[in-house]
């Protein structure tokens, strides 16, 4: 897929506002990240064939320790491991069991991914593929010091896990470009972006308490790991509701979220988004498994009457709109996962092909 540029989106009044060229166009579908079953090989099959556009290196959490989002990220970072505790990851001081385990995941994974490449005849140099990791500010809040203390008590400590993961997913997006000879979109996770900023994460215990981090901070780290990467980056958040204010003013090329945490009051922030030249990627399919009778045009009507209602034209949709499951689908069962990604392409089709015509009684 070569290089995609998006024209200028008009709202109704007949502005213009001017948009960076993206790799992630509109009017596709894409997955979140984690994925059911322990089968890496049948995993890559699936994303490859289903997600044609925007395929992805799935997490398949339910292979443990090292596998999920957050041990995942042990064999990203430069010079920094995890180990794990009774509550999830920690800092360690050598390398373990864990961040082996980790490694050689990962290494799995992509073998997987490239033999799918292969066997699916997209090694063109024109297709796009994508990566995720956790976020910097999700990764400080949920990994521990070796005090047992979470990461975010520490500014300098924060600043260093940041630095590793910037240096790590710049190598990480380097070695994905050239295995598979695509272009790669980053995805950033940050589901516990909203907590971090509203003070709202525990302590080690009730008499310690967090604080909440100002914004200006968590933006600043953000970017620190954003403007280290030669792939356009999504930030994605499952967080209800997700910090669009910080998200639309940071560097990332697109902003990812589940459509149905959105309410009246953040209606303007999507708008001002939208103006502020990002992406936006629509978590529209339900993660829960939904009964057999309901069809693609149930979750795609609140994706059109978001733009109608934001006095965006209708080919918004097409150009500057993709479409995802609402969140990861590795807790699901496989069955529902699979639908939910034809769900998400069928929606995606229509909102790339005929979204003047579309309506819902």
């Amino acid at each position: 897929m070569d290089e995609i540029g998006t024209d200028d989106v008009e709202r109704d009044s007949g502005a213009d506002v001017a948009t960076e060229a993206v790799l992630l166009p509109g009017g596709i579908a894409t997955g979140v990240g984690s994925w059911p079953g322990l089968d890496p090989r049948e995993a890559a099959a699936t994303i490859v064939g289903e997600l044609g556009d925007l395929p992805h290196l799935v997490e398949l959490p339910g292979r443990g320790a090292g596998a999920d989002l957050i041990g995942r990220a042990s064999a990203l970072l430069v010079d920094l491991r995890f180990d794990t505790t009774p509550r999830g990851y920690r800092l360690a001081q050598r390398p373990g069991s864990v961040s082996r385990r980790a490694h050689d995941l990962l290494r799995t994974d992509l073998d997987a991914l490239e033999e799918a490449w292969e066997n699916a005849g997209l090694s063109d140099g024109r297709r796009v593929v994508k990566v995720q990791s956790a976020g910097p500010l999700t990764l400080a809040a949920q990994v521990e010091l070796p005090g047992g203390h979470r990461v975010l008590t520490d500014p300098g400590a924060v600043r260093d896990l940041s630095a590793s993961l910037a240096e790590g997913l710049a190598q990480h997006v380097a070695e994905v470009r050239k295995r598979l000879g695509a272009h790669v979109v980053l995805q950033l996770d940050e589901p516990s972006l909203t907590a971090v900023l509203d003070g709202s994460l525990r302590g080690v215990s009730v008499l310690n308490t967090m604080r909440a981090l100002p914004e200006p901070e968590a933006l600043a780290l953000l970017d620190t790991v954003i403007a280290a990467q030669s792939a356009p980056v999504l930030v994605h958040s499952c967080a209800e509701p997700p910090a669009l204010g910080l998200l639309r003013r940071s560097a990332a090329a697109a902003i990812g979220f589940d459509l149905s945490t959105i309410g009246t009051g953040q209606l303007d922030e999507v708008g001002e988004t939208l103006e502020a030249g990002k992406q936006l990627v629509l978590g529209v399919v339900p993660t829960e498994p939904q009964p057999s009778a309901v069809t693609w045009r149930a979750f795609a009507e609140p994706g059109v009457r978001l733009v109608d209602r934001l006095g965006f034209g209708r080919r918004t949709l097409a150009q500057r709109v993709a479409v995802s499951p609402a969140c990861g689908l590795g807790g699901v069962p496989l069955e529902w996962s699979r639908r939910a990604l034809r769900l998400a392409a069928e929606i995606a089709r229509a909102y790339a092909e005929e979204p003047e015509e579309l309506s819902f009684s």
